[in-house]
């Protein structure tokens, strides 16, 4: 499986979809809370496939909240199996949240680590930052993933150290996570030095 079948990655929010609208979107995965009605922000989109996978953006358990599971990023996993079948090298995959800050780019990791078994997770996590500035994967989704494909924690590891990029280059996004319940990723990234390198500053 190769995402190099698709010309675009794209990772949005709710709010930014419509705006891809107007260009061709070949395949979306959709990860949205449960209780979220269908969006309407795809009729206007041409004729495309789409999955949609639900659960609440948490990394501890919460009262009538969902948690990410295993199952959801075998769920996601199988979305990608299902892209060894598209030949269309000028495919556009759109992976979207609802701000397109944590469970998507969790998702788009997951993805292009499925696609690049041997690639570095620092390599794939400057990818994610290319495609998504303000990336911040949920944790507990990278750690299915990294047992998932057998990644031995490089996935969990390459994710503290792009935590720790995060919050030195956008202390905001860090706070605003501190905010959602979300302090201990945002200590994780206090036990590792940036790295600064051009490729990982993206």
């Amino acid at each position: 499986m190769s995402l190099s079948n698709f010309s675009i990655l794209t990772v949005c929010g709710i709010d930014e979809i419509a705006a891809f609208g107007v260009s061709p979107v070949s395949h979306v995965l959709s990860v949205v809370d449960p209780e979220l009605p269908e969006l309407q922000a795809f009729q206007g989109f041409a004729p495309h496939s789409r999955t949609t996978i639900r659960f609440h953006d948490i990394i501890e358990p919460q009262t009538n909240k969902v948690m990410p599971t295993r199952r959801h990023m075998e769920e996601i996993l199988a979305f990608g199996d299902a892209m060894k079948t598209v030949d269309d090298t000028d495919g556009h995959l759109l992976v979207h949240c609802h701000m397109g800050v944590s469970r998507s780019t969790a998702a788009m990791v997951s993805l292009m680590a499925q696609a690049a078994p041997t690639t570095a997770a620092d390599e794939i996590y400057a990818r994610l930052r290319a495609i998504r500035a303000q990336a911040w994967p949920n944790s507990v989704l990278i750690g299915f993933a990294d047992d998932i494909l057998g990644r031995d924690g490089e996935l969990t590891e390459g994710l503290h150290r792009h935590y720790a990029l995060q919050k030195h280059l956008r202390p905001d996004l860090a706070d605003w996570m501190v905010e959602l319940g979300r302090k201990r990723e945002v200590e994780l990234a206090s036990f590792q030095r940036p790295r600064l390198s051009p490729s990982a500053a993206v």
